[in-house]
């Protein structure tokens, strides 16, 4: 009896920066080719510049100056156009290339899933902040255009905070595609996440508030446990300079945080960031059927 000694690839249990380098650089050529890529780059960009031209120099938003009435259009944006973009590329990842039998391919590889996983996240995370920066840029290109009063230092912060939104909602949607199978079906449990975050979220938190006449605090922590809404509290502060525009809730918030009230919203939004992620992490090297 004779035996073939074939060589088997050795998967190191620590992933290299190299791998994992390697695959985000593909997800990344992979994304700019796709057209998704630039319908969510020229459509956010197109909508951003519009809304910062369409929004009057000088004009006034109560309690906000100048610069609010670009500034609250463009959190308003970034609340429906942000998520979107990171749910959808997120539940298409590894579900879709699970369905086309691309991940498969890749794990024939000496490749680990841990890589594998953080290279997908890494290469569409890019793509996605190169999209939210477009929009920001053509965003600030004409506000600076027209010579109304801008305040670089919160226009810079609502952009950060815009990706740190697409980041955590990245992380959501490759949850779900770690968890459904199929890329359609995924596509569409991410769809019904983003109605039910940007939609349901807002407007269901104001009528139970009202029906059952929820205490300021508790509407303050489910505004919170919302990675939208932690988002537009966070950015409401980046220009206006309190949540006093948030009625109750936010005279609350201030008087019951005070300083600690900015760490302690970004805190949720790492939050939001790091645990979906963790958790598509843990779901993908568990599955059975890769």
């Amino acid at each position: 009896m004779t035996t073939t000694n074939l060589p088997i690839p050795m998967v190191s249990e620590r992933p290299q920066a190299s791998l994992v380098f390697s695959i985000a650089r593909k997800e990344m050529r992979d994304a700019v080719r796709g057209r998704w890529f630039w319908f969510y780059a020229a459509g956010f960009a197109i909508v951003a510049s519009t809304l910062a031209t369409v929004a009057l120099p000088g004009a006034r938003v109560s309690g906000f100056g100048s610069f609010g009435r670009t500034a609250a259009s463009l959190v308003a944006l970034v609340q429906l156009i942000v998520p979107l973009m990171g749910l959808t590329l997120g539940a298409q990842s590894l579900a879709g290339q699970n369905e086309q039998g691309t991940l498969r391919y890749l794990l024939s590889h000496p490749v680990s899933r841990t890589e594998a996983f953080l290279g997908t996240y890494f290469g569409l995370l890019a793509a996605l902040f190169t999209t939210v920066a477009a929009g920001f840029g053509a965003a600030g290109f004409m506000t600076a255009l027209r010579g109304s009063g801008t305040n670089a230092g919160a226009f810079v912060r609502i952009a950060l905070l815009s990706w740190v939104l697409s980041a955590a909602m990245l992380g959501v949607g490759m949850l779900i595609s770690a968890l459904v199978r199929k890329g359609s079906s995924a596509l569409g449990v991410a769809v019904f996440a983003w109605l039910t975050l940007a939609f349901l979220g807002d407007l269901g938190i104001m009528g139970t508030a009202i029906a059952t006449r929820l205490p300021v605090g508790a509407l303050f922590a489910s505004a919170l446990l919302n990675p939208i809404e932690a988002f537009r509290l966070a950015a409401l502060t980046s220009f206006s300079g309190s949540l006093d525009v948030l009625g109750p809730a936010g005279s609350y918030a201030i008087d019951r945080f005070g300083a600690a009230l900015d760490p302690l919203i970004f805190f949720a939004l790492l939050t939001w960031t790091i645990a979906p992620l963790v958790a598509a992490w843990w779901f993908f090297t568990q599955r059975k059927d890769l």
